[in-house]
């Protein structure tokens, strides 16, 4: 599980991804206020009857599973002196999604970040104000470290390409060929390696995309691209060595599958999502 940290006010604030949506640790931001203490500070919160109203509103907005004759129950009971609720009771009575309590490694009691402002304007308005600004400094961040990753493979790839479109102009491509015939050559090649790598041609994906933007190639992910800048360079090897078509896309399918496994257990690529 991917794990990022911001400072708010001297609070170190541990943030989580669950399901690529973000989630903050009340337990944290409780330690605002009580350091030794937080979740008295967030069971506190939590038996409010307007915070039980805003996280059931958030959950039947974004949970189907979501219980609310549970939920109804506890808002009848809030504001009572007997009544108290923690993380914990919420989610399994109502089987809530937007807070999560966990033990162990990442231990502590995260929610989704709607909800963890909500709880961090309880705290204090400036404190979420300070919160806000460092949790989209840090998702600046990482789009910009995202973006860059993706710009390199794409340089890589393109770079790759020309050794690859060298290699169809010295050996495939007889010289009589008319301009529009040497294109059509480079297409089936390039459709060669979508084959291989994506199971369909460029049209195909065209065919089933048809609202999307840019390419079959633009909405590849990062192990896609970097086994695709691998099959360029193989291709070309494979095509000096004037293996035909129908024996290159079968090895290089082969190999696709083979570098996909690979890297989707490689460590330094997940940091990157």
């Amino acid at each position: 599980m991917k794990k990022n940290k911001i400072v708010v006010q001297q609070t170190e604030i541990n943030i989580i991804k669950k399901q690529k949506e973000d989630f903050i640790s009340l337990t944290d931001i409780g330690k605002y206020r009580n350091q030794k203490e937080p979740f008295s500070i967030i069971n506190n919160w939590m038996r409010n009857r307007s915070t039980i109203e805003f996280i059931g509103l958030w959950e039947k907005l974004n949970n189907p599973d979501f219980k609310p004759i549970e939920f109804d129950r506890f808002r009848n009971e809030s504001g009572s002196n007997y009544f108290v609720l923690s993380p914990q009771r919420w989610i399994a009575s109502t089987n809530a999604k937007g807070i999560i309590s966990k033990s162990g490694r990442y231990g502590g009691t995260f929610a989704h970040k709607d909800i963890a402002f909500e709880f961090a304007t309880w705290i204090s308005s400036e404190f979420k104000l300070y919160l806000i600004t460092e949790f989209q400094r840090l998702k600046e961040d990482e789009k910009d470290r995202l973006q860059l990753e993706w710009n390199v493979q794409r340089i890589i790839a393109k770079a790759n390409y020309r050794i690859h479109t060298d290699a169809i102009k010295e050996n495939l491509i007889p010289p009589t060929l008319s301009k529009s015939q040497i294109n059509f050559v480079y297409a089936n090649e390039a459709d060669l390696l979508n084959m291989a790598l994506f199971g369909k041609t460029a049209k195909q994906w065209r065919d089933e995309n048809p609202k999307a933007e840019g390419n079959i190639r633009d909405q590849a992910t990062i192990e896609q691209l970097v086994v695709l800048s691998n099959l360029e360079s193989i291709n070309a090897v494979l095509i000096r060595q004037g293996l035909v078509q129908s024996e290159r896309l079968q090895q290089l399918n082969s190999i696709a599958i083979t570098q996909i496994k690979s890297l989707l257990g490689n460590k330094n690529l997940k940091k990157l999502k």
